[in-house]
């Protein structure tokens, strides 16, 4: 498993989540003062490489993928 972190305009935020795997829902914040929100969510390490391209093309911006301790 993989976290992954990327920030998406308002627009294309229903289209990105509905994207995301996740064990109940992403993590979503709005940007302070921006019309942007940051979303976070846990992948399968498998699928991440497949899943970035899908992202970038759908509006996600500075992705961030970063490795898990663990996930109870």
């Amino acid at each position: 498993m993989v976290g992954l972190k990327m920030n998406v305009p308002a627009g294309d935020l229903e289209k990105i989540v509905g994207l995301l795997p996740s064990l109940h829902a992403p993590t979503v914040s709005s940007l302070y003062q921006s019309d942007w929100f940051s979303v976070e969510t846990v992948v399968s390490s498998d699928t991440v490489r497949d899943l970035i391209p899908r992202l970038m093309k759908s509006g996600a911006e500075g992705i961030i993928e970063y490795e898990l301790n663990k996930v109870i």
